[in-house]
């Protein structure tokens, strides 16, 4: 009698590469593609969308134009009274792409709100020119908030937008200085380090950056955060010195078009 090792029955081996396969597939063709949206109740409705990345090579970076369009359709169906966009509207670092910042700003100058349309620029539009993409969204009816606020029209509750802590642009006692001591606040970061020094404020607090690691794996989370967040705060509700802030996961992707277990998203709170 034999005393080898058993080969597995090809069943198995050919089960096994099937498996992997599609595993392959939905982390590059399915999940990067496939944002999660919740429409909430009636009341003052605040979507937010961060890290579109736009480009030109959307085979490999995911948010081409047609795309960035179809999910401006999206959030204008939803009919939010404000939207938040905190930052990183191109891929790329500046010179490796060839969209346009104006071509971009034209996109997202469709997104509709009655309150207005508000951002803060993230780092990769200080690598491709943070002053003229601000003037570019400004052009399109989009207020920037580089470390500054605004009181919403017809409410008392005030849009506070913190510079991108990456790119050394992060001054958040100056962001809130306007606002009237014990106002609401709609605070807005691009990386969510930001949230570790700003003074406790009433309201929501969003930020971006970190595309919830764009893989998380199960029971561990993020494998890698950009920026100097903790990994911790990679994805969703943060919660810090009884302060709360939410993380999105994004609706672009960097460095590889791959995605597992943390699906793109635009969100709207109430």
């Amino acid at each position: 009698m034999s005393s080898g090792t058993r080969r597995r029955p090809p069943v198995f081996r050919i089960a096994a590469a099937v498996l992997l396969l599609a595993l392959a597939a939905w982390t590059v063709a399915v999940e990067p593609l496939s944002s999660a949206q919740w429409q909430a109740p009636a009341g003052l409705k605040v979507a937010m969308a961060g890290d579109w990345h736009l480009t030109t090579r959307s085979a490999w970076r995911i948010t081409s134009v047609e795309r960035a369009a179809r999910i401006v359709d999206q959030i204008n169906a939803a009919q939010p009274d404000v939207i938040l966009l905190p930052g990183d509207f191109l891929a790329g670092s500046g010179g490796d792409e060839d969209l346009s910042i104006e071509e971009m700003a034209a996109v997202l100058g469709r997104l509709k709100a009655p309150q207005g349309v508000y951002a803060v620029l993230g780092n990769h539009d200080w690598w491709h020119d943070g002053e003229r993409t601000a003037r570019a969204l400004s052009a399109q009816g989009i207020r920037v908030l580089e470390n500054a606020s605004v009181r919403l029209p017809d409410h008392d509750i005030w849009v506070v937008g913190i510079g991108d802590d990456s790119t050394g642009h992060s001054q958040p006692d100056k962001a809130l200085a306007g606002v009237p001591k014990g106002a609401a606040t709609l605070v807005m970061m691009h990386d969510p380090f930001s949230f570790a020094t700003m003074p406790r404020t009433r309201g929501l607090v969003v930020a971006a950056h970190t595309h919830g690691g764009q893989i998380s794996v199960p029971g561990y989370g993020a494998l890698v955060v950009p920026g100097r967040a903790p990994r911790e705060w990679a994805y969703g509700w943060i919660a810090h010195k009884d302060k709360r802030m939410y993380v999105t996961s994004g609706l672009g992707v960097s460095i590889l078009p791959v995605r597992f277990n943390m699906r793109p998203e635009w969100v709207m709170f109430q």
